[in-house]
């Protein structure tokens, strides 16, 4: 797979690890129908609902998004989720193909919870927090979001 090597995707993914920089998510899809080229498609700071907002139905893409959450009153988490969205109208040999094609972006975007979505309501910022308490071992709120 090519693509995730490029300088804008470096750099877009390096704002959203900048805890100095607004940008706060970026979305990766793939330059053509066919083909494993991929590019960056959009950066923004409003989070994962407009991440969300963002995935395209008939496409497979990566999103790489900053989550932040607080435990109590004096703390706050910084976790990176990566998403896995594949659209409902996605064609069936890419769908077919993004076990292989998403270990690469898994392997190069490091992350603390890998969620595979094909519907927005997968992608709600008070369930990524959830997932992000169970998998990162401690909570201290007691489990609520």
């Amino acid at each position: 797979m090519s693509g995730l090597d490029a300088p804008e995707i470096a750099a877009a993914y390096n704002a959203v690890r900048d805890d100095k920089d607004d940008t706060n998510w970026m979305l990766i899809s793939y330059a053509e129908a066919s083909g494993s080229k991929l590019s960056l498609s959009k950066t923004g700071s409003g989070g994962i609902a407009e991440l969300a907002a963002s995935l395209d139905d008939a496409q497979v893409q990566y999103g790489f998004v900053r989550v932040e959450y607080a435990n109590d009153a004096e703390s706050t988490r910084v976790k990176f989720a990566l998403v896995v969205w594949i659209g409902e109208n996605t064609k069936v040999m890419r769908k077919a193909r993004v076990s292989v094609e998403s270990g690469e972006v898994k392997r190069i975007l490091s992350h603390h919870l890998a969620l595979t979505a094909g519907d927005r309501s997968d992608l709600e910022e008070k369930e990524v927090v959830a997932r992000l308490r169970k998998a990162g071992g401690a909570d201290y709120n007691g489990g609520r979001g």
